[in-house]
């Protein structure tokens, strides 16, 4: 597939695929916002609890759209998403965003998980980037101070994983059930880097851009491990790592999926930052986390593990191009590799998005949702913008 193709295929998956989905079967009519679930078997589970991740993840890939297709439908989503996550899941009294509400909008678990409140700042910023809205922009800073204020340990170096509403600690800190319980991880430091970056675009405060150094140095001497090319997953107060902590992806100590997403998202916080001298020398760090990527990356089954291949690679192939053609070559087959998979396994045409992943015997995964707290239009909607932009 040319380049050529690719983009215009993927921009026919984020519109009629990706995007459908979400605009007819998602919004909640009733209480506002948008429902919560809808499983395996596309059965729309109305009464499900509403996540912050998933509304942070709506709003960003709406106001995407919005920024990229110039379509007013999706300005509309983009802004009925905008509104319920500022009225609904920011916190009036304590700042940062409840990590869950119940169906009807009123606030369920009111812990403060940084991973969340880094989507939300990721998502306000996209809008404000695509419609110049001040209040999403305002709701962003405030965020982006919250974390700061509370989440940031000046004395490690470091951010808190998760603490109560009142912002003291909490013993459980974990994204899921399958995590370590570990006070550092990197998946909440790439998400809090991820948010950053996107703020910087539109809000050139010297904060955002000390912070974001901050955080490129802690994947590179913190997170990284030279010795096997992947990025360590669970750590304590004091960085060291969590004994036995696999991934609840892969059940190993390292992340394919994360490692490639990880060696584009540090390349463009790089760019946004502006500082190529500090680029030129993280650059070997994404090589080499792509490369420890391929161990595992096209082996996996879920949905996020590819479309971050797709877009890790395609990057890979453009850092590359010049430098050694061959290689760039190498990484482009990886990328049409795993586009390939996408559209022979993971996208349904029957009901629109995509599935969980693909079981063993080569079906598709109906056990775990087809949208729903972790599974949101966001990892696969990015990779069509990318490749839309990129191409």
């Amino acid at each position: 597939m040319t380049p050529f193709e690719l983009k215009h295929s993927a921009q026919e998956v984020l519109v009629n695929n990706i995007l459908r989905f979400w605009s007819e079967r998602m919004v909640d009519i009733e209480h506002g916002g948008f429902y919560g679930r809808i499983d395996g078997h596309d059965i729309l589970h109305p009464e499900a609890e509403k996540g912050a991740v998933l509304n942070a993840r709506i709003l960003w890939t709406f106001a995407a759209a919005t920024r990229i297709l110039h379509r007013m439908p999706y300005r509309i989503l983009a802004a009925r998403a905008k509104d319920y996550l500022v009225n609904r899941f920011i916190d009036p009294q304590y700042g940062g965003v409840y990590w869950s509400l119940n169906a009807d909008g009123s606030p369920l678990d009111t812990k403060k998980q940084t991973y969340a409140i880094a989507f939300a700042i990721y998502g306000l910023a996209e809008y404000h980037r695509a419609t110049q809205d001040q209040e999403a922009l305002q709701a962003a800073i405030r965020l982006f101070e919250d974390i700061e204020t509370h989440a940031f340990d000046a004395v490690n170096i470091g951010y808190i994983e998760a603490l109560t509403r009142d912002w003291q600690p909490i013993a459980d800190m974990r994204l899921s059930e399958s995590d370590e319980n570990g006070s550092r991880t990197m998946n909440t430091h790439l998400h809090v880097l991820e948010a950053y970056t996107n703020l910087y675009r539109v809000y050139k405060d010297p904060r955002v851009a000390r912070q974001l150094r901050v955080l490129i140095d802690i994947f590179v001497n913190r997170l990284y491990n030279p010795a096997n090319g992947h990025l360590g997953l669970f750590f304590d107060d004091e960085w060291k790592p969590l004994s036995g902590n696999p991934s609840p992806v892969t059940h190993h100590l390292y992340s394919p999926g994360h490692d490639i997403e990880s060696a584009w998202l540090l390349r463009e916080a790089l760019e946004v930052l502006g500082d190529q001298e500090l680029l030129q020398q993280t650059l070997p760090v994404c090589r080499s986390l792509a490369q420890a990527a391929e161990e595992g990356i096209l082996s996996e089954s879920q949905w996020w593990c590819y479309a971050e291949a797709v877009v890790g690679y395609i990057d890979q192939w453009q850092v590359l191009a010049q430098k050694d053609p061959v290689e760039a070559s190498i990484n482009y087959e990886l990328a049409e590799a795993a586009y390939d998979f996408i559209q022979s396994h993971l996208i349904d045409r029957e009901h629109g998005e995509w599935f969980w992943s693909v079981l063993p015997d080569g079906t598709p995964d109906r056990d775990n949702d087809k949208a729903g707290f972790w599974k949101c239009p966001y990892h696969n909607s990015r990779m069509c913008y990318e490749l839309i932009e990129r191409l």
